[in-house]
């Protein structure tokens, strides 16, 4: 690795904005590609309010409007939801440097299954897993509540074996250290996925729905037990799948949510922003892999019923 590795952020909203920022402000090259905040980020920068590390600005940004205009970058964090990838691809490949390390920093399941057939086999695919709260509140502006710890896990490309694929990880992980950032490695890309979706799949769908935020749902006895009950489900499918989950893994979480701030998760400002939810990476998937296993999931399945009902329900300008 190129001892000033030159980092791509493709998606730069919270979480493209959150870490980017981060690591340039440590002295690393990052390259921004953005559509519609792009005037007011090349004019006023990025900004950045923090419970966790206190208000920062980045100023200027090197901001792209066009991939064209980007130069190839050798890590790609890509930061989009994961309902534009079929987009996403033909701005991947044009950004990326020879031998360049993708990472999907979005939730859901089989993102990287389903990109990879759209990406050369020259290029590296690797799980980013964030665990962070928080949101744009105006273009350029992310606004961070807590947590922001992130894992690297090897997905597929040219690296040849464990050995290999594990050193790449590690070295995304000193590139997000040096961004004071805490990153960890994994091994098993769609286990690591699974655990994550034991959150994402109540409390996205929930916050949505209910019009509420996570407080909200852990404080009402009725929403607090569809959450778990939610959770049990998901890390029953994963068991039967054939992933290990920790044990006690709904009661840890409940708990680690009891902790947070007040948050309002991103499906929660999609569907508020009429923006597409990502139903197929967070449902879609997981019930297909249920029914797959004969695992039922029915309140899984009436929350992921109940969000493609709203969705496609007109919304009042």
């Amino acid at each position: 690795m190129n001892a000033t590795p030159r980092i791509g952020i493709i998606g730069s909203g919270a979480i493209g904005g959150f870490y980017g920022l981060m690591l340039a402000r440590a002295g690393l090259d990052v390259h921004f590609l953005l559509r519609s905040e792009y005037q007011a980020v090349a004019e006023n920068g990025l900004r950045l309010n923090s419970a966790v590390h206190g208000n920062l600005t980045l100023n200027p940004v090197q901001a792209y409007q066009s991939v064209a205009d980007m130069p190839k970058c050798d890590w790609l964090l890509v930061c989009a939801k994961s309902t534009s990838n079929n987009e996403l691809a033909p701005l991947i490949i044009q950004a990326a440097a020879d031998d360049a390390k993708i990472v999907m920093m979005q939730n859901g399941l089989a993102v990287e299954d389903e990109l990879r057939p759209l990406l050369p086999d020259s290029l590296h695919l690797i799980a980013g897993l964030c665990y962070i709260c928080a949101h744009r509140s105006a273009p350029g502006v992310v606004e961070h509540q807590s947590l922001g710890n992130l894992n690297l896990v090897y997905h597929s490309g040219p690296a040849e074996d464990d050995s290999a694929r594990q050193h790449i990880v590690e070295q995304g992980s000193d590139v997000f250290k040096q961004g004071g950032l805490e990153c960890g490695t994994l091994s098993n890309v769609t286990q690591a996925r699974w655990q994550k979706l034991v959150w994402n799949a109540p409390y996205n769908g929930l916050s949505a729905l209910l019009n509420c935020d996570t407080q909200r749902i852990m404080q009402h006895s009725d929403s607090r037990a569809l959450t778990a009950a939610i959770m049990q489900e998901v890390i029953d499918v994963a068991i039967a799948c054939g992933y290990q989950m920790p044990n006690n893994f709904a009661s840890k979480l409940l708990a680690v949510t009891d902790r947070m701030p007040d948050y309002l998760p991103s499906m929660y400002h999609d569907f508020a922003l009429k923006r597409p939810m990502e139903l197929h990476a967070i449902y879609e998937v997981a019930l297909q892999a249920a029914a797959e296993v004969g695992i039922a999931m029915p309140r899984t399945e009436m929350l992921y019923q109940s969000l493609r009902f709203i969705s496609q329900r007109p919304q009042p300008e």
